[in-house]
């Protein structure tokens, strides 16, 4: 018998909510337990935060590390210049904000005083992209596009909370900075089911798939998983190539994802420009091969504020949206031709 039971109405907590679907299998706050194992190991690790330490996971490290974590207060920028500070003398610091606070606020910092000298400072940026319906002074939409174009910094883009627990300890590893965009609380847990290991600067073909490539990187990678199942069931074969690491980018992984006849979808919780889908066309024109790219992401505007579910089907991030997207390219792709993709459009001139 079909419920007639109302849908729950979205209150003002679904803006901070999770992203997980209902029912998913979820681990909470990976980042920070994750930097606890580390620390028991290493102690030479320390932690930082600008006043959001419960925000960012950090706490579970605070707790269990008081004499290692240190609360700068609302001060980006001195967070990031003691971290420098602290990487000189060999410790190595995880400094923790929002990642809008981190690329707009603190960038100077970051540049000159941890990227030029090449020290090993981790950088962990919590709510990325559209993880966050609190509007544009919350949602880093341009954090990629910002920080790509610094040198000497490593950038990671987690799907879940396998990634993160993983890529912890390597970027610990690594002998330069870092930005990890953190994923925080309850995270879904989805690659342990696929045998998939995070390697620093590599891709990995979670699935493999005759007629689409999904190119995918953060969240966007569990939606991309969801939505090739869901094609599987209409009969169309699709591959998923997870980008954990946007900088240095797994050239070569897309280039051979790349030079087949399938058509080719990047996916990302990023704005179109300066991200995922520019990187990955940039590699194909460079290498000199003429695949189109379809970019999955989110436009170039500010976004609007609201219940994350309703956001994400908003601005083409929800699997529903994935589905239809792939198969509106397949369907036109049938027909003689495929629909334009959505770049940017040129603004409209203006009328008297």
């Amino acid at each position: 018998m079909t419920s007639t039971a109302p849908r729950k109405k979205l209150t003002t907590s679904a803006m901070i909510a999770s992203f997980a679907d209902p029912g998913q299998r979820t681990t909470s706050a990976p980042f920070g337990h994750a930097l606890n194992r580390l620390a028991e190991e290493r102690p030479e690790i320390v932690g930082l935060s600008a006043d959001l330490a419960k925000y960012t996971d950090m706490h579970v490290f605070r707790d269990a590390h008081p004499d290692r974590f240190f609360q700068m207060g609302m001060a980006e920028q001195v967070m990031l210049g003691a971290a420098a500070g602290m990487a000189e003398v060999g410790l190595v610091p995880f400094a923790s904000t929002y990642s809008v606070f981190a690329t707009r606020r603190a960038y100077d910092f970051l540049c000159l005083d941890i990227a030029e000298p090449g020290l090993n400072v981790n950088v962990v940026g919590a709510l990325p992209g559209l993880t966050t319906g609190y509007g544009p002074s919350h949602q880093a939409t341009e954090d990629l596009a910002i920080l790509r174009g610094c040198p000497n910094l490593t950038i990671v883009d987690p799907c879940d909370s396998v990634d993160i627990e993983q890529a912890v300890p390597a970027l610990a590893a690594a002998p330069g900075p870092t930005y990890l965009r953190l994923l925080r609380g309850a995270v879904p847990t989805v690659l342990d089911e696929y045998d998939y290991r995070f390697e620093l600067g590599k891709a990995a073909e979670l699935r493999t798939g005759r007629d689409v490539v999904l190119v995918s990187t953060g969240l966007m990678t569990m939606r991309a998983l969801q939505a090739a199942a869901r094609l599987e069931a209409d009969s169309v074969d699709v591959a998923v190539l997870h980008v954990p690491t946007i900088k240095p980018l797994d050239t070569e992984a897309i280039l051979r994802a790349a030079r087949t006849d399938r058509l080719l979808v990047t996916l990302e919780n990023h704005t179109v420009i300066g991200g995922l889908a520019e990187s990955v066309a940039s590699t194909l024109a460079f290498a000199g091969v003429g695949t189109r790219v379809v970019p999955v992401a989110l436009p170039d505007e500010f976004l609007a504020a609201g219940a994350l579910p309703t956001l994400h089907d908003r601005y083409g991030l929800s699997t529903d949206a994935v589905v239809a997207r792939v198969k509106a390219e397949l369907g036109g792709a049938a027909a003689g031709h495929r629909p334009p993709a959505v770049w940017p459009a040129d603004p409209a001139p203006a009328t008297a």
